[in-house]
Order: C-alpha cells, then sequence, then structure tokens
C-alpha cells in the first residue's frame, strides 16, 4: 500500500481510508464481523481509519474502539467528526466551543482511546464564528486529547477563511478537507481543490463509488421509482430513477461500465482509481459493508489508469461537473428562497 503525506504535517497515511459509516445499524450490525473488515483492512496495509459520532449514533466509534483494542491503536490515524445532531436539544450539534468540547470527550469514551489523530468539523455551520470553532480546537489540541483538526464539505470561501482567521488569530489550522469526489461528482475540481492545494491542505475525499452509482447496481432498464430502502427514501433526490438528472447519471455509469470492461477492470476499481489519481487527492475514503466489498476495492490501490481512459472518462462526464448537484453534499443557505427575496 502506498503512503502519502497528509497535507503539510509529517504525517503519512495510506491512499485508501477505511471508512466506518456501514459498521453498526446503519450497515453491518454484527460487530464481530465488523471488527473482521477492519483488521483486514488493516492487515492490506491501510493504517488510516475515518469515522463520526453520528454514524448509527456513535455506534460505529464503538466498533473501531473495539477492533483497535489490544495493541493496534498505535498503528493507526484515527479520524472522526462532529457537527451532526446527536439529541433533540438544539445544544448537541454544530460548531459551538460547548459542543466540541463536549462530543470530543464522548467520541474518545467510545473509541477507547486518550486520542484522536484527526478531528474533523463535518459540516459548515454558518451561524458559528469560524474564530469560536477554531479556538475550541487549538484548546483541544494543545490539551493533547486532538493531534490535528479538519472538515468536511465545506465551501470554499470557508475554507480560506478559516485559513485566514488562523493565521492572523494564531489557532491551529486546518490541514484538511474531506469533500465528495468520484467520476459522476467531479464539482470540486474547478474551485475547491486548487484553493485547497494552494493553502497545502490534504484531502480526504469521500464517495468514490457515488453512493454505489458506480460500482453496477444501478443499470439501465430499472424501474424508474423511487428506492425502498429507509436510507435511499432519505436522499430520493439522489436515487430516484424518475428524476432526470439520476437517468443522466445512470447513463454514465453504463458507459463508464463499458470503458472499465475494455480497459480489463471491473467498475469499482475504475472509480477508485480515478479518484487517486488526481494530484490534490491523499486518500480515498472506502466504506465496505462486507467482507466482499472490501475485497473488491483494495485491488484499485494498485491501478494505474493510462491517459486514453481518463480522456474517455473526460468525454463521459466533464471536468468539474457534478451531473445532480443533489450529490455535492452541502447547499448554501443563500440558495433558499428565503435567503433571495424580500419580506
Amino acid at each position: 500500500m502506498e503512503y502519502r503525506r497528509l497535507g503539510r504535517t509529517g504525517v503519512s497515511v495510506s491512499k485508501l481510508c477505511l471508512g466506518a459509516m456501514m459498521f453498526g445499524e446503519w450497515g453491518t450490525k454484527d460487530h464481530d464481523e465488523s471488527i473482521r473488515i477492519i483488521h483486514r483492512a488493516l492487515d492490506a496495509g491501510i493504517n488510516f481509519i475515518d469515522t463520526a459520532d453520528i454514524y448509527s449514533d456513535g455506534e460505529s466509534e464503538i466498533i473501531v474502539g473495539k477492533a483497535l483494542a489490544g495493541g493496534r491503536r498505535d498503528d493507526v490515524v484515527l479520524a472522526s467528526k462532529a457537527h451532526m445532531p446527536m439529541g433533540e436539544d438544539p445544544n448537541q450539534r454544530g460548531n459551538s466551543r460547548r459542543w466540541i468540547v463536549r462530543e470530543v470527550e464522548n467520541s474518545l469514551r467510545r473509541l477507547g482511546t486518550d486520542w484522536i489523530d484527526l478531528y474533523q468539523i463535518h459540516r459548515y455551520d454558518t451561524e458559528t464564528d469560524i474564530d469560536e470553532t477554531l479556538g475550541a480546537l487549538t484548546d483541544l489540541v494543545r490539551a493533547g486529547k486532538v493531534r490535528y483538526v479538519g472538515h468536511s464539505t465545506w465551501p470554499v470561501s470557508a475554507i480560506v477563511e478559516a485559513q485566514w482567521t488562523a493565521r492572523e488569530r494564531g489557532r491551529e489550522r486546518f490541514v484538511c478537507e474531506q469533500p465528495p469526489y468520484s467520476i459522476l461528482t467531479r464539482g470540486i475540481e474547478a474551485d475547491t481543490l486548487p484553493t485547497l492545494a494552494r493553502y497545502g491542505m490534504g484531502v480526504l475525499s469521500y464517495s468514490p463509488l457515488a453512493g454505489g452509482w458506480l460500482t453496477g447496481r444501478y443499470r439501465a432498464g430499472a424501474e424508474a421509482e423511487a428506492p425502498f430502502s429507509a436510507a435511499r427514501r432519505r436522499l430520493a433526490n439522489r436515487f430516484d430513477l424518475s428524476l432526470p438528472e439520476n437517468q443522466r447519471k445512470l447513463q454514465a455509469a453504463e458507459q463508464l461500465a463499458e470503458l472499465a470492461d475494455k480497459a480489463g477492470m471491473t467498475l469499482v476499481e475504475l472509480a477508485i482509481a480515478f479518484v487517486l489519481r488526481h494530484p490534490a487527492i491523499t486518500s480515498a475514503i472506502i466504506g465496505p459493508r462486507t467482507m466482499e466489498h472490501l475485497e473488491s476495492q483494495l485491488p484499485a490501490a494498485g491501478i494505474e489508469l493510462s491517459d486514453d481512459v481518463l480522456d474517455r472518462i473526460d468525454e463521459i462526464v466533464a471536468p468539474g461537473v457534478t451531473i445532480n448537484p443533489a450529490d455535492n453534499g452541502w447547499v448554501s443557505p443563500a440558495l433558499l428562497p428565503a435567503a433571495r427575496r424580500r419580506p
């Protein structure tokens, strides 16, 4: 497994990161099986694990903690996140000092560790001063509970403001961003990735398989109706085949499957190898639910795509284009009707 530096830090991480979102109630409910998957990933050379408090309401962190008990913790760069609602209380969410300090302690307890290597703010909060968030994170780093800080799915303007604030006010700077990135979701290529590169930030991208669209699961001829699973119903705008933008994703996936077949690889391998090829990407998060999923994704780390294949991918989905904007992961409140209309 190849290792890359995480931004300008001195930390080296595997170019595949094991995402733990599917361990627990949201996916693999058997803890022992989840632990076996984690151990297999570590044995394959992955040294980077990403989880979050919200994943199965903390259960994912508990499973990861069990898997790393008994001597494996020191060999792993462990990442977690906070921001999403963890209860009905309005103060059990967001990017406030009050919540971040409290939730770090909760994550440390669930993970069974004394420190988190990379603590990420899961989404941007337009109502909280970035300096408040950075101040809390700085104190946690100085207390030894967190080693580095990052963010996930932040708009470019906030990324720049956070870097400026850290410099001007002597705060810990964010060292990486975790955005969605796949062949079908290329919007970050236009501005986000160049901005991150200018600041020397690492990029820990998620959803290289576009939420399953690049696994071969969705094929032409499928019925154009909303998905049946509860998880997919909550994300119907991304998966409902009656929507024209999702039909365009389906057409692109079909063309990409044909390209992968001609190139002598699986669609899964093509999709992950594409993400890893971008010079701004540090590590791509893979999120297997089963051992079979993991085994199908590991070979992508060793695949190099030719220029001909990359050129054909650009013909199917143009650089900088996200076919369905709902896949971008964050919608600015400024786009809501109330923000665009005078009362």
